[in-house]
């Protein structure tokens, strides 16, 4: 009869062990890194719906031949006011303060067509927008309350923006994700609107101007 040479072993406590403690450490080292990682795609969700949130009244206020509205607003309920600084938007026909609670198949004021809570992907976001200059500097007589109007050719009204400036709307994660960089880990971005209705995501840390060192696509 033929013998096996060889005898099959199982792995040892003390193997084991040292298995769970390298993982153990490998996770510790990891994890930072993985909590930013959370925080940055928070911040990209909420960039990208707010985004998302203007193209889709610019688009709506091409298709009807009217004016839209791209409001961010405090709240999602029957307390709601226009405000420069949340990711809760709203896209009516109207203006929705006092009137976010009502449904987008209702045919009265406001006349919803799409609305978006902060707590969908982005809850620990924060949100800051206000209105420029061409040069990037603060309008001393800001129009701009937290409302974006565009018209039928899908440029911004002057009734929301004064002509020629820009709104910035920068979102951050402070609390939870720490500093933007260079000083701390968290990639911000901010959203550009022009009043000629174009608007671009792009991030602060970099500039559009190719003539600057800081140059980058991507740049604001």
């Amino acid at each position: 009869m033929l013998s096996s040479r060889y005898s099959t072993t199982g792995v040892t406590l003390i193997e084991l062990l040292i298995g769970v403690t390298i993982v153990g450490i490998i996770l510790i080292m990891g994890l930072p890194s993985f909590k930013s990682w959370v925080q940055n795609t928070q911040i990209r969700t909420a960039t990208e719906a707010i985004q998302n949130g203007l193209e889709l009244a610019r688009a709506e206020a091409v298709r009807r031949n009217t004016l839209v509205r791209f409001q961010l607003t405090s709240t999602m309920d029957s307390s709601c006011v226009l405000t420069t600084a949340s990711s809760n938007w709203v896209v009516s026909l109207d203006n929705p303060s006092s009137l976010c609670h009502i449904p987008t198949s209702d045919t009265t004021a406001p006349r919803i067509i799409q609305q978006r809570q902060v707590r969908e992907g982005s809850v620990n976001t924060v949100v800051a927008s206000q209105e420029v200059t061409s040069a990037g500097v603060a309008a001393t007589t800001p129009v701009y309350n937290g409302s974006i109007t565009f018209n039928g050719t899908g440029r911004v009204s002057a009734a929301s923006v004064t002509t020629g400036n820009n709104v910035w709307i920068d979102i951050t994660n402070p609390t939870v994700g720490g500093a933007c960089q260079p000083a701390g880990p968290m990639r911000c971005l901010r959203i550009v609107i022009s009043s000629g209705g174009l608007i671009r995501s792009c991030n602060p840390l970099w500039s559009s101007n190719p003539a600057l060192t800081n140059y980058d696509p991507q740049g604001c």
